[in-house]
């Protein structure tokens, strides 16, 4: 390859939207550190969701790009690199060799159920070796960003990048991502029709998963419990139906994402049914209820970028733990949220994030590079234990 030959990496999406989101903005990081351009493969559901974020040229991968059915690309396809190690097509002792040869592409299979041969890729000897590649094929339905600034030759350049850890993903998003018209047309009629004259904003983000499911009432309680005791929300008073609002009376609108609207319909009713002990007025509101999660369409995804957008423009934001689309609403937002927690991990409802930063949900062993480069040590107290999953790790100051 000559030396003004570019390299790039392709994006490849998985799962839904959040995870898309969280593993784009990955991937671009990446590409930053090094020198690659990044394209993105752009299935019908992903179209009309964001603006081309470089003037003058596109990031969408050509229709005629000689590698094709980008989903069949998995944990057993030969081109990937944990699986080329492990068959031995290649070696760490051939990156810095002039004369080996290499294949035309490598494929970074990085979703949460990636091996221990594809978690090598987090290591410098990887990173090394992974530029004798000029093409990259990456899927990933993870936020991988806190593993990179562990990786010691990245180092100065992201200290230069970002001299705040907790504000990468915020940065990168913003600049990245711009919604496009179609989805801004969403966001604004929504948003002045129901939230803009709110003395306060309040974003609530639920997600009940199908594989940790919590019994709704449970979860119901959850929210109640605390958004009063942290004082998001104000209390009612249940022996007094709701009275008329005074003129100067304070206005809180509560914006709801759900897939199931059970939960807004309870909220609403509790205010709507009884007066509050602060005297405020609580507005709650949804603006869709899938019922079930459909990526695979794009009406459904331009509902959901909306209310993620809708969501970071919140004074305070609760989430559900381990919610990619949490993740993406707090980060747009630059907030520290409130997050749910699991109910068989804590007895506490919730807890502060002391960070904006999302998860890293399922990193690679703290010991997975020990023979392969190490980590960058320098960088550990700042990548530590998320405080909605014990085993992940996420980015602070």
């Amino acid at each position: 390859m000559g030396a003004m030959e570019c390299n790039y990496i392709v994006w490849i999406p998985h799962y839904g939207l959040g995870n898309r989101i969280v593993s784009l903005v990955s991937s671009f990081l990446y590409a930053l550190l090094n020198d690659r351009v990044l394209l993105v493969h752009v299935p019908d559901e992903l179209t009309d969701l964001f603006c081309e974020p470089f003037p003058g040229t596109s990031w969408v991968l050509p229709s005629d790009f000689p590698v094709h059915n980008f989903q069949n690309f998995d944990k057993d396809t030969p081109q990937s690199y944990g699986n080329m190690l492990r068959d031995k097509v290649i070696s760490n002792d051939m990156r810095f060799s002039a004369n080996a040869t290499f294949p035309a592409y490598a494929y970074l299979h990085l979703p949460w159920y990636y091996n221990e041969w594809d978690k090598l890729f987090f290591c410098q000897d990887a990173q090394q070796m992974l530029r004798k590649f000029p093409w990259l094929l990456l899927k990933s339905d993870h936020y991988f960003v806190p593993s990179l600034f562990l990786v010691e030759e990245y180092d100065d350049e992201l200290r230069r990048l970002f001299p705040e850890r907790t504000t990468v993903f915020h940065h990168l998003v913003r600049y990245l991502l711009h919604p496009s018209n179609t989805v801004w047309g969403h966001v604004t009629r929504y948003y002045h029709a129901y939230l803009a004259k709110a003395d306060k904003r309040v974003g609530i983000q639920i997600r009940n998963l199908k594989n940790e499911p919590v019994p709704f009432e449970t979860l119901l309680g959850q929210i109640v419990t605390c958004s009063s005791k942290e004082g998001i929300l104000p209390s009612i008073d249940p022996r007094h139906p709701a009275r008329p609002a005074e003129d100067d009376a304070k206005v809180k609108a509560v914006f709801t994402t759900s897939l199931d609207s059970g939960y807004s319909d309870r909220i609403r009713d509790m205010y709507y049914e009884h007066a509050t002990t602060t005297g405020e007025i609580v507005g709650v509101y949804q603006a869709s209820h899938e019922v079930e999660q459909r990526t695979e369409q794009q009406n459904h995804n331009i509902k959901a970028l909306s209310e993620i957008t809708l969501l970071s423009f919140s004074d305070v934001l609760i989430t559900t733990a381990c919610s990619t689309f949490g993740y993406v609403a707090q980060g747009l937002g630059g907030l520290e949220p409130l997050i749910l927690t699991k109910p068989w991990k804590s007895k506490l409802p919730c807890r502060w994030a002391k960070s904006p930063e999302p998860c890293f949900l399922i990193p690679p062993p703290a010991d997975v590079c020990r023979d392969h480069g190490g980590i960058n040590k320098k960088m550990t107290q700042h990548v530590r234990q998320c405080e909605d999953e014990n085993g992940g790790i996420k980015l602070f100051d």
